[in-house]
């Protein structure tokens, strides 16, 4: 295991060079790099006080291990012999968490997000499971102690929504959302059927980190703004004045629309952070696909077509296809009690990046 104690000492050499950085002038006048390494002292910390525990454990059992070869006190060496059994029942539950800390952590992680939906195949029914789906998340995230922002939305022609975004703040927001990117499908008796046949619909969802100025620089001369009336619910400001904001990133040809907001100026500011986040995550999914050959993860294929998850009704039931994963509480799972199955997806996806260590 000095394999693990070269890695933390290099971890543990990294913490104090970093601790010195943050408190040279130099540093501390540059914003960005002073958050940036704040952060990962942060990071570094908890990994330091584990290396120091087990630097300890095995400097105690080495000295056990010494005193039992030199000691002919039948009760010193039977102490030293009940410390090495308790110092090596300790030594592989503590090896176990620190493999877990090592697993290598996705720097957008930590971020906010920005959560896409909208209705695929089903036409009406689609619609109406966009709606459930929104209010699904928006449950979880109360529960979570999230802010949300509705950026745009677009109704459906009955009821639902045929597309809605919103920007989500918080802690460690993208790490828990991430893998809820991908083609969600619902199978049920819709309310516009009338013979009472089982149907399935689909819809999108897409979660992107959002991106801030020092993670990707937008040049706006790249942007064509354009201003409409907003459309749909919203009070007796909506039609009356040109709120509503579209972009459109003429190298790329991505458009955003933002009306959500009550005036321009704040459309404008979610519009960009929108635009930014997706050119954001573009440029994340070159890299990622660019590392496919290498890694192919079992979770996050960045597929964003790939069917990821069924939630029947007949048999209330949800499946997560990914890790064949199936929850019968449907019921609770739509009123935002949907951690179990995010924790089981986020440790098939650590199993796998151990296994890729290994």
């Amino acid at each position: 295991m000095s394999d693990f104690l070269s890695k933390l000492e290099a971890i543990h050499f990294r913490f104090v060079e970093v601790g010195k950085m943050i408190t040279d002038p130099d540093i501390i006048s540059n914003m960005d790099r002073f958050v940036k390494l704040n952060k990962e002292y942060r990071e570094l910390e908890e990994l330091d006080t584990i290396y120091k525990s087990y630097k300890n454990l095995l400097g105690n059992l080495q000295s056990a291990k010494d005193l039992l070869e030199i000691e002919i006190d039948p009760e010193m060496r039977e102490m030293a012999k009940s410390e090495i059994d308790e110092l090596e029942y300790q030594r592989p539950i503590m090896e176990d968490e620190i493999k877990m800390m090592l697993i290598p952590k996705d720097p957008e992680d930590d971020k906010n997000a920005i959560l896409e939906l909208r209705a695929g195949t089903g036409g009406d029914e689609a619609c109406i499971f966009v709606e459930d789906i929104f209010r699904m998340y928006t449950m979880y995230f109360k529960e979570m102690g999230w802010q949300y922002d509705v950026l745009n939305s677009s109704e459906g022609t009955v009821k639902g929504f045929k597309e809605i975004s919103m920007e989500i703040s918080g802690s460690g927001i993208y790490g828990m959302l991430k893998f809820e990117s991908g083609v969600h499908r619902v199978q049920r008796v819709p309310e516009t059927e009338s013979q009472g046949r089982v149907h399935t619909s689909a819809i999108t969802v897409a979660v992107l980190p959002e991106a801030e100025e020092i993670d990707f620089e937008l040049d706006m001369n790249d942007v064509r703004k354009d201003t409409f009336r907003a459309s749909g619910a919203g009070g007796q400001h909506i039609n009356k004045t040109e709120s509503a904001i579209r972009l459109t990133h003429i190298p790329s040809g991505l458009v955003v629309e933002c009306q959500d907001g009550r005036s321009q100026h704040k459309n404008l500011e979610k519009a960009i952070s929108v635009l930014r986040s997706r050119l954001y995550q573009q440029e994340l999914d070159r890299i990622h696909n660019a590392r496919a050959a290498q890694r192919k993860t079992l979770v996050s294929t960045g597929d964003r077509s790939a069917k990821i998850r069924t939630y029947n009704y007949p048999q209330g039931r949800i499946t997560d296809h990914r890790i064949n994963k199936t929850i019968y509480n449907l019921g609770s799972f739509m009123n935002g009690d949907v951690q179990e199955m995010i924790d089981a997806l986020k440790m098939a996806e650590n199993a796998e990046k151990l296994k890729g260590q290994l």
